[in-house]
């Protein structure tokens, strides 16, 4: 039974859709007119869905995709450009990082999701909506997309928490490449540089999307969460050896661990509670 959680408006496509069947929920983009490109209300929304995600134990795994023919042009560039014409004071760092509708702040907040997330790229992507996608576990797109990075191109110094992300998520060189030079590249190259998880065929976009949803929704759901934040902690220098020690002694003596090996043994598929 599908629920949805937060409505769209009336008009041919403004604030993302989160949708929630079983213990999947998804987002999709809706500006399919202006390419799904963000703009501050899309981010104060996304943050609020991610809220309501992660405060709903019963979904174990996120797919965000897009309306339409891209997955998304990028952040508006146009309101950028307004907000720095209309005054002429310096942009200071903190008043960026306290902004509730900072860019940089809900990918991290996606990145550190609960559950796992597949980016479902339903078409290209562009400046940055290439770190909404990266901020995702997992990202399956589709041949004859493409992404360029244009941050150089505009005089624009890019936000830390993604230059951070690029640095650890792709192969060496290839964020310098991305970012210094603004260039666009290949859905093969995109796969090839680690920034693709899977590259499809349009008509299997959807079939290996699911494949994956339900394959993440299986696993046990603790296990996932916890192994997730340890892996983030460690992309980013930030390990809490401590922490994952007490959840890993913690797995050992849980229903679900007890669930998954008599499942092992007796060669059937586990149902896991959570506990």
């Amino acid at each position: 039974m599908s629920e949805t959680l937060v409505k769209p408006a009336v008009e041919e496509g403004t604030l993302p859709i989160l949708t929630v069947s079983g213990y999947r929920a998804e987002i999709r983009l809706n500006r399919p007119k202006v390419l799904n490109r963000l703009q501050p209300e899309d981010v104060l929304a996304l943050r609020k869905m991610f809220s309501q995600i992660n405060n709903n134990p019963e979904i174990r795994v996120l797919v965000l995709t897009g309306t339409g023919r891209v997955f998304s042009s990028g952040f508006h560039l146009g309101d950028l450009a307004q907000r720095r014409a209309s005054s002429d004071a310096p942009v200071k760092a903190e008043e960026l990082q306290d902004s509730p509708d900072n860019f940089g702040a809900m990918t991290v907040e996606l990145e550190n999701l609960r559950v796992p997330t597949i980016c479902r790229l339903n078409g290209s992507v562009y400046g940055g909506a290439t770190d909404l996608a990266l901020s995702c576990d997992f990202r399956i797109g589709m041949q004859g997309t493409e992404m360029f990075m244009p941050a150089a191109r505009l005089g624009l110094h890019y936000y830390s928490e993604g230059l951070v992300r690029w640095s650890h998520r792709l192969a060496p060189g290839a964020a310098r490449k991305l970012f210094l030079t603004a260039k666009t590249i290949s859905a093969e190259e995109m796969l090839r540089v680690g920034y693709l998880t899977e590259l499809r065929a349009p008509e299997n976009l959807d079939k290996t999307v699911d494949e994956w949803a339900e394959n993440l929704a299986a696993m046990a759901p603790r296990a996932v969460e916890g192994m997730k934040q340890a892996l983030n902690e460690i992309d980013r220098g930030e390990f809490d050896r401590v922490a994952s020690d007490a959840r890993n002694a913690a797995s050992l003596s849980s229903e679900d661990v007890r669930e998954g090996l008599a499942a092992w043994h007796e060669k059937r598929s586990p149902v896991f509670v959570g506990r």
